[in-house]
């Protein structure tokens, strides 16, 4: 080692450099994750100076829609916000095992079938091992290419001679650059192969699939850098406890975010479920109390969900708060709302929320639903089952409107729900809507005087 080698530490959160090691990062508050790495020579990017195009007049630039590529797998697509855009860099980050290289197995098998040119780089997994996966998922192209490796630079070379149509990396934390000197999935190496990718899918119009790693906390891991560099971030969440998977676009330049898909796990690979509000509920108990549905909005799509409550004395000190698919926080501040402006204490009381199916609901929508199956549990009173409830329940009681009702209360309908209650001011855009009860409540004390 050269004598001016320098080292320094580097945070694998968010970056930050120091000239030695700290328990604790001063940017971004996390605990030991700094990591001694040998510092970065200059790198000269003057060359790529010449790619640079000349200003345009914002008259004057095209705005033709670009055909977007459609995989035939109508979920993804849902959650790419209609098909992959040609040059778009994608990220596909989840835990290990729920189907991320399953997924894009699935979708570069269905390109190629297409007349797709697809290069598969694999900086995990032998071309033996993948191949054994195809065979499990009936994948058979002359047009999907497997490569192993994790260098850049010679994955640049592989395609000049073979020129593909898509590329997938599997998975970005394997990659590396030779110019830098430190370990895959660093920092700056995470930095240099994104970018060198990005301007790679930008300047040849080849979309880019990268897989990355999450961390212990479902995050993508690496610094938040990666994921503003590309054009779209989806998520796979999930479990091994349940046969369902959500893929959830949480960032896209070309589409709605937060927009879902929804696959069960089967053999043969990820199938799509086109009725997810069916599956949700295709299990739900009928009369039984604590059980109410709520029709949620994730992206542009309604999905109907059973939120089960269970409301019981405590035989400790400290009664426990358990929320499993919603905010712990709200069913605090809830449980306050019913103890002040109802006269119903439950800080006695033992509550456990739960969302049945594995899915996560995080919009204020579901208040009123959240509210309805703690009274329901505590009273021992059910819901009449083909009810949904939703609305926003604020500190004073009152249920104000959410967005986009009528999708809501007609995604109900198709299911044959026969009632619906919701805030007045959203009862008042939906009017016209027929076949379909609708209850407005002002606040949650009507809501004892309606269901209870």
């Amino acid at each position: 080692m050269s004598k001016q080698t320098k080292y320094i530490f580097v945070c694998q959160n968010c970056g930050y450099q120091a000239l030695k090691w700290m328990g604790r990062c001063p940017d971004c508050s996390q605990w030991n994750s700094f990591v001694e790495e040998i510092q970065e020579p200059v790198i000269n990017r003057s060359s790529g100076a010449s790619l640079m195009g000349m200003p345009q007049s914002i008259d004057s630039i095209s705005i033709d829609p670009e055909p977007r590529l459609i995989t035939g797998i109508v979920e993804f697509d849902r959650a790419l916000g209609g098909g992959i855009v040609p040059g778009s860099l994608i990220l596909l980050g989840g835990d290990p095992g729920i189907g991320k290289s399953t997924l894009i197995l699935q979708t570069a098998g269905r390109l190629s079938r297409k007349g797709f040119k697809s290069l598969y780089l694999s900086g995990e997994e032998s071309p033996q091992q993948i191949k054994l996966r195809a065979e499990r998922l009936s994948i058979h192209s002359e047009n999907l290419f497997i490569l192993s490796g994790a260098c850049i630079e010679d994955l640049f070379e592989k395609m000049k001679e073979l020129k593909p149509d898509i590329l997938i990396v599997d998975s970005i934390q394997t990659t590396y650059s030779s110019a830098l000197p430190s370990a895959p999935g660093s920092v700056g190496q995470l930095r240099e192969v994104s970018s060198k990718l990005l301007r790679w899918a930008k300047e040849t119009n080849i979309p880019t699939f990268l897989i990355g790693h999450v961390t212990k906390d479902g995050a993508i891991a690496g610094p938040k850098v990666l994921e503003h560099l590309v054009d779209t971030v989806l998520y796979f969440e999930g479990d091994s406890s349940h046969l369902y998977r959500i893929i959830r676009a949480v960032k896209n330049r070309f589409g709605a975010s937060n927009e879902i898909g929804v696959f069960e796990m089967k053999e043969a690979g990820l199938i799509e479920v086109g009725n997810p509000s069916r599956i949700f509920l295709e299990e739900r108990p009928e009369r039984i109390a604590g059980s109410v549905v709520i029709p949620c909005l994730e992206g542009t799509r309604p999905i109907l969900v059973e939120i089960q409550a269970l409301v019981t004395p405590s035989p400790l000190g400290m009664p426990r708060r358990t929320a499993i698919g919603v905010d712990h926080n709200r069913i605090s501040l809830l449980t306050a709302v019913l103890g002040k402006r109802m006269g119903i204490g439950l800080g006695n009381q033992d509550i456990f929320v739960n969302v049945a199916g594995g899915l996560k609901v995080d919009e204020p929508a579901a208040d009123l639903g959240i509210v309805s199956a703690m009274l329901s549990s505590h009273l021992d009173k059910p819901v009449v089952p083909d009810t949904v409830i939703f609305g926003e329940v604020g500190l004073a009681g009152e249920v104000r409107g959410v967005s986009q009702p009528e999708l809501r209360i007609n995604e109900a309908k198709k299911l044959g729900f026969k009632t619906c209650l919701l805030s007045k001011s959203n009862m008042d855009i939906c009017r016209s809507i027929s076949n379909i009860k609708l209850v407005g409540l002002d606040s949650v004390r009507d809501l004892m005087q309606v269901v209870f």
